[in-house]
Parts: C-alpha cells; structure tokens; sequence
C-alpha cells in the first residue's frame, strides 16, 4: 500500500467562491466541500482542485519575469478551439506566449484570479476512418 496518495491541488486567491465556480463549470464537475475560507471542487474526470482565501493573494506576472510562475495547471483537450472559447466564456483569459517549446500543441491562459494554466492537444487515439 502506497503511503501516500494524490490530494489535492490548492489555488490560494481572494475569492475562492468564484474561482471554484470558473473551474467547476470548465471541469464540468462538482463542489465537493465549502468552508468559510476553503471550496473544493472535483472535476467530470475525477481531478481534485481547492481554493483557498488569501485576502492578500497576488497573482503571478508569469510570462513576465518580475515573479514567479508559482503553479501552473495543464489540462488535456481534444479540441483546443471549442476548449478555448469555454475558458474565455467563463471569463479566462489568454496569456500571450511565445511558440512552446516541445512536441505538443497547446495555448496559455489565465483564470480570472490570474493562475496561469495550458489547455494542450490530446492527439487522438481512434483509428482511422476510410
């Protein structure tokens, strides 16, 4: 038996209310648990995200480089056009990068506290028509 098991991410930020609701609808998931200062969500694939309050939370500049990147979500998608109008339409906006470096295609973006995460192409695993 494992002595540890996977939690859950925590996003601080000064509105946790809000934030929770941006990636429950993005995630197409749940609220799970909601304290005065703490709402945990669960997204439709079983992903664990928290947010917390932190009145003094300060977004990070990433890709500028007076701060740092601080955490960073990566989110599989088969679709990065629909993906990203859902993001925008719940209020996420795009990060303006430069080309990625790497093998897979993928677009930047903030949620509307400012959290940096990348929606990048799940290649398709279905076999070929005709």
């Amino acid at each position: 038996m494992a002595l540890f098991k996977a939690g859950v991410v925590v996003l601080d930020c000064a509105e946790p209310e809000k934030l929770a609701e941006f990636y429950r609808e993005l995630l197409e998931g749940e609220r799970t648990a909601e304290s005065a200062n703490l709402v945990e969500i669960r997204g439709a694939d079983g992903i664990r995200l928290a947010f917390r309050r932190d009145v003094n939370a300060t977004p990070p500049s990433w890709p500028r480089p007076e701060n740092s990147l601080q955490a960073h979500l990566d989110f599989l998608v088969e679709d990065l056009d629909e993906a990203e109008r859902r993001v925008v339409g719940l209020g996420g906006r795009p990060i303006e990068t430069r080309d990625a470096a790497g093998p897979y295609e993928e677009r930047g973006y903030s949620d509307p506290a400012g959290h940096s995460f990348t929606l990048r192409l799940q290649p398709s695993t279905a076999p070929k028509q005709g």
